[in-house]
């Protein structure tokens, strides 16, 4: 039993040794999560820059699109390098991946890496195939987030938990749980939220931050994507399309999308529940999320895109009654054949699958 009191499986625990030298090895470290990142990534990241500067490291955060306003209250001073992140990642030792399995999923920072090949490492816990540079890893899809495996990383190396560590690393857990609702909510996972309460995480208070702070315009967003919603209770499918423009005048952000496909899924019958936003350069951006056993990664594999079973996301190029077309076909196919039905764990997930 290690000092954080959650045994942590061997092979885990191996690879967690194995980053633990790599970043520790390194002068300066760069942390990055995907486009749009939602609470896991962010957790993950604010955790793990935390413990390497407790261990003297020289470290920064260098994301492809800023940190969403209401997990501002995690950042601290001096972390966040975003604005200048091709910079940071120009004069890294190590790059760090959080909470993405394909380099795709750093945006304007994809051909940044790929040009200078810099040592990689990854912590992750989707899974799609992983398509990233070479380096040690600690990927474990049976994880309830990446914020688990962060938590592993510090129960292997013995880097102690300080209170801003745990309570990052509890926001990813909370997040990636939809507040531990979702049926990646295992027994595993609330033994690792007991021993961040324990190390004085404020459960309220994060909630009031993450979940009670919406800006006026966020819900009048959800009234209006609402009014959007269309329901085939014959195949168990719903789902719900945001107006080209919505963001704009309601003058919110894209995170403020997080949660609004769940509406859809919470209607009695539905099995598969899919939301569909502009993106920009002609693409729509499509969320898959589902209950039971139907596998929306199977499904969104089909497209070019991935995630876990029960929440995941795609992209593809067209207008978007083409695109909403071509998917709500392959998704009535899905669902009349099976859903791809099989074992394995699920996730809740953010609006960023």
């Amino acid at each position: 039993m290690n000092s954080n009191g959650v045994p942590v499986p061997p092979a885990r625990a191996q690879a967690a040794r194995d980053v633990a030298a790599a970043l520790t090895s390194a002068r300066h470290v760069v942390l990055t999560t995907h486009v749009n990142a939602d609470g896991d990534g962010i957790g993950s990241e604010i955790g793990l820059w935390y413990l390497l500067r407790d261990r003297g490291i020289s470290v920064s955060i260098a994301n492809p699109t800023a940190i969403p306003d209401r997990f501002q209250f995690l950042i601290p001073a001096g972390a966040d390098a975003s604005d200048r992140a091709a910079r940071e990642i120009e004069r890294a030792d190590v790059v760090a991946s959080l909470d993405i399995g394909d380099l795709s999923r750093l945006g304007s920072l994809a051909s940044v890496i790929s040009k200078r090949q810099p040592p990689f490492v990854c912590i992750d816990h989707h899974v799609s195939p992983v398509k990233l540079p070479a380096g040690p890893s600690l990927i474990a899809p049976d994880a309830t987030a990446t914020a688990e495996l962060v938590f592993d990383l510090a129960s292997v190396a013995e880097w102690p938990l300080t209170p801003e560590v745990a309570q990052a690393l509890y926001v990813g857990l909370l997040t990636d749980t939809g507040g531990f609702r979702f049926s990646n909510t295992t027994a595993r996972a609330l033994r690792v939220a007991a021993a961040l309460l324990e190390r004085g995480v404020d459960p309220e208070a994060i909630y009031a931050s993450v979940y009670a702070s919406a800006p006026e315009g966020r819900v009048r967003l959800l009234a209006e994507v609402l009014q959007t919603l269309v329901v085939e209770p014959d195949v168990g499918l719903a789902w719900v399309s945001v107006p080209a423009d919505a963001l704009r005048r309601h003058d919110v952000t894209a995170d403020d999308l997080d949660g609004i496909v769940e509406f859809p899924r919470s209607i009695a019958g539905v099995r598969m529940a899919l939301l569909f936003r502009h993106i920009g350069n002609g693409r729509i951006k499509v969320s898959f999320r589902s209950m039971g056993a139907v596998d929306v990664a199977a499904l969104a594999h089909q497209f070019g895109g991935g995630g876990h079973l029960r929440a995941a996301g795609a992209s593809l190029p067209g207008t978007m009654a083409d695109v909403e077309e071509q998917v709500l076909n392959a998704a009535r196919r899905f669902l009349t054949n099976g859903g791809g039905a099989g074992g394995g764990g699920g996730r809740g997930g953010s609006q960023t699958s």
